[in-house]
């Protein structure tokens, strides 16, 4: 049975920690819990490398853990964040171009918002959203669908204001 070397691991988690960075971010908005969550999610990546069974699906393998952190900790801690802790939020993390379509996103339910961040941010193919969320593809195609034409609507009631 094939496995990730070590060093495909290594490259891949350097090469692309600014993502993971970012994902983890957007959902947990907060600098330390984000890198809290992508180190835990690296720690446990390397822990299970072993359990990989096809090193094609390494990539959506990862995000997979690292929306789970993500999850757990949102679960821990709660939904609600204080209103001083956001205005607390350093300025080495940019604000994302369009604050409104962010936000719009965030109100969106979990799993939604989960497909349309891992499409449209993370760059990841309907399919490796499928093995990230462990929801069938179609099922990926509906929330991404029914959650793009809430954005829509959302933002065109937004402009009217």
């Amino acid at each position: 049975m094939p496995t990730i070397t070590d060093n495909a691991l290594e490259t891949f988690l350097v090469d692309h920690q600014d993502r993971f960075y970012r994902l983890a971010y957007s959902y947990l908005r907060h600098p330390e819990d984000a890198m809290d969550a992508v180190q835990t999610a690296v720690c446990r990546a390397i822990e299970r490398q072993d359990r990989l069974r096809n090193p094609a699906f390494f990539r959506s393998w990862f995000y997979r853990i690292l929306v789970n952190v993500c999850l757990d900790a949102l679960r821990r801690r709660g939904r609600f964040v204080p209103l001083t802790e956001l205005m607390d939020i350093g300025r080495e993390d940019p604000p994302p171009a369009d604050e409104l379509l962010f936000r719009q996103i965030d109100a969106l339910p979990q799993e939604v918002s989960t497909v349309i961040k891992l499409r449209f941010f993370e760059d990841l193919s309907l399919k490796e959203i499928s093995v990230v969320t462990g929801c069938n593809i179609n099922t990926v195609k509906s929330r991404l669908y029914s959650g793009l034409k809430k954005l829509k609507l959302s933002l065109e009631g937004a402009d009217l204001v």
